[in-house]
């Protein structure tokens, strides 16, 4: 029964390790009747569709920057260029982040649309009356005042049709990654127009994504505080629009975001959708009345951001954005994973190292779960104690196996063990293991990290291999052999924690239980090297507390 359980539960933990980016994925929108019918609503109003023909000729990113006139923008993290063509956001730079870490070549987010890579954000108004001229993306704006933008510089763009109404865009950049837009429609006229604010993001492919089922890349928002999560390909078979008092939108990449929040308190609609590019979009949902010699205006952010905690806590805080902390997938167990973050984070401030910060954080975890493994521990020492006398009852009723269950039972009872105690310890960790993958795949703030000798990257797996003795022979090996030295360690590790256990009586259960640390090697090899530093230490931790407290079991047990 002891190593049946034990086996049960090391088996448990593999699988849930395998299986879990293939089942636990984030909550998907609601699709019920009550939405659909809500959409047959929406779609049925009189408020402008955000539809424009475009016509262009694919160029490369070069040609297209040059190809009209910008206003450049830059702060200390951000750099790049406002088209004057349909004043769209179409050019920035992450000048902190580089694409790779040996390269000095930094991170494009937004391109140009007339290019393949096209990714851009524009704002406006639209009305439903066809008989007044509106700015398009084909529309040559003016810049007045100044002619770069910066934290200390807005820019004040402008555009006046043929019917006397001027339209205009003051565009200012904080710090970090928030573009603020005060858009205006003076009239000039003595007519009176209805006018629908919008905003929309438009990317023209599909990115080079990790199609990882545990993280989220495409489209997101929170609206009225429902998270919605669609992938692409989501939105290529069926578009999704629903109606919102609160809320933002964008679209989202592993480490990147770039997003829009609309008009607070006021009602607006929200399409994402797929017709030869993808766009996420908001329209108000009531217009503003223009009247003659008057003039309307509307406020709008735009975070175009590396996802840093600080940065996307700090912008939801100040802005009093919903939930935008959930541009970062902190998954299904955001109430373990985002805790856990700010412990790394706290000990990686007070250390200056992101390794040292999680064996830190890992001692810490051992603390908490202290008592339940005492507990553990001191019911496995009496099974391993009772293990010459399992072997005589299982000889001596091998014939009877009902017999023996009763007799392995009465045992159990009388020495006061529960077989099942070994496994509490697995099952209480595999949900803190699988928050630590989490925070090390998804944070910003672990990529490019290095930890101490040949790990540079603790976001990454173990660069090394056992098949060329860690690089001591002159040859690489294929990426399905690269089993570093980290993998090694905690696979030894686990293989002498499992020495410390009660051996099973079976001899094909023995077999099966030696071969467990070599298979969850392999298995978690290509997992980041921060979490297999974690398991290492976490092991070498259990082991310390295990033989300590067996030998006071043990002393115990002899007195």
């Amino acid at each position: 029964m002891d190593s049946k359980n034990t086996i049960a539960a090391i088996a448990l933990s593999s699988a849930v390790i395998v299986l879990y980016s293939l089942f636990f994925v984030p909550e998907k929108s609601s699709t019920d009747q009550n939405l659909v019918e809500k959409e047959k609503i929406e779609q049925s109003t009189d408020t402008p569709i955000l539809e424009q023909k475009e016509t262009f000729v694919e160029i490369s990113r070069k040609d297209a920057l040059i190809e009209n006139e910008r206003v450049q923008f830059e702060n200390s993290n951000v750099i790049g260029s406002i088209s004057l063509k349909g004043a769209a956001i179409d050019d920035l730079t992450f000048k902190n982040y580089n694409i790779e870490l040996e390269s000095d070549e930094k991170i494009i987010l937004l391109g140009p649309r007339n290019i393949k890579e096209g990714y851009l954000i524009e704002s406006g108004f639209v009305t439903s009356d066809k008989n007044i001229d509106i700015p398009t993306s084909e529309t040559i704006w003016s810049i007045k005042g100044n002619k770069k933008l910066n934290e200390n510089s807005p820019i004040k763009l402008s555009w006046t049709n043929d019917q006397g109404i001027t339209f205009e865009k003051e565009i200012s950049l904080d710090d970090k990654y928030l573009f603020s837009i005060k858009q205006r429609v003076i009239n000039k006229t003595n007519g009176k127009y209805d006018f629908y604010s919008y905003g929309q993001i438009i990317r023209n492919e599909i990115p080079d994504i990790i199609d990882f089922l545990i993280l989220h890349e495409g489209l997101i928002a929170t609206l009225d505080d429902e998270l919605i999560e669609e992938d692409y390909d989501d939105i290529q078979e069926k578009k999704f629009t629903k109606t919102a008092q609160k809320g933002w939108l964008g679209i989202s990449d592993k480490y990147w975001i770039t997003s829009l929040i609309p008009p607070q308190n006021k009602e607006f609609k929200t399409t994402f959708d797929y017709k030869d590019k993808f766009r996420a979009n908001f329209i108000a949902t009531e217009p503003l009345e223009l009247g003659p010699n008057n003039s309307i205006e509307e406020n709008l952010q735009i975070i175009v951001a590396a996802k840093r905690v600080d940065v996307i806590d700090g912008y939801a805080k100040s802005l009093a954005i919903d939930k935008f902390d959930l541009v970062i997938d902190w998954g299904f167990l955001y109430f373990i994973t985002k805790p856990l973050f700010f412990g790394i984070d706290y000990f990686f401030k007070l250390l200056g190292n992101y390794g040292l910060a999680i064996i830190a954080i890992t001692i810490c975890i051992r603390l908490v779960f202290f008592p339940l493994a005492n507990f553990s521990f001191r019911s496995m020492a009496k099974m391993k104690a009772l293990t010459p006398e399992m072997v005589r009852l299982k000889e001596l009723h091998k014939n009877d196996k009902m017999k023996l269950q009763q007799e392995m039972m009465a045992l159990y009872k009388k020495e006061k063990v529960n077989p099942m105690s070994g496994c509490l310890p697995i099952l209480v960790q595999i949900p803190v293991f699988f928050a630590l993958y989490k925070v090390l795949f998804v944070t910003i703030e672990m990529r490019h990290m290095p930890f101490y000798g040949w790990i540079h990257d603790l976001s990454e797996r173990d660069p090394t291999s056992i098949f060329n003795l860690f690089g001591l022979l002159p040859y690489d090996v294929p990426s399905f052999l690269i089993i570093g030295a980290w993998p090694v360690a905690m696979g030894v590790s686990m293989w002498v924690q499992q020495k410390l256990n009660p051996a099973p009586t079976d001899p094909m259960q023995a077999k099966i239980f030696m071969f467990f640390p070599l298979f969850l090697t392999v298995i978690l090899a290509p997992f980041p090297s921060g979490l297999v530093i974690y398991w290492t230490v976490n092991n070498i931790l259990t082991m310390a507390q295990q033989v300590f407290i067996m030998k006071r079991t043990t002393v115990k047990t002899v007195t």
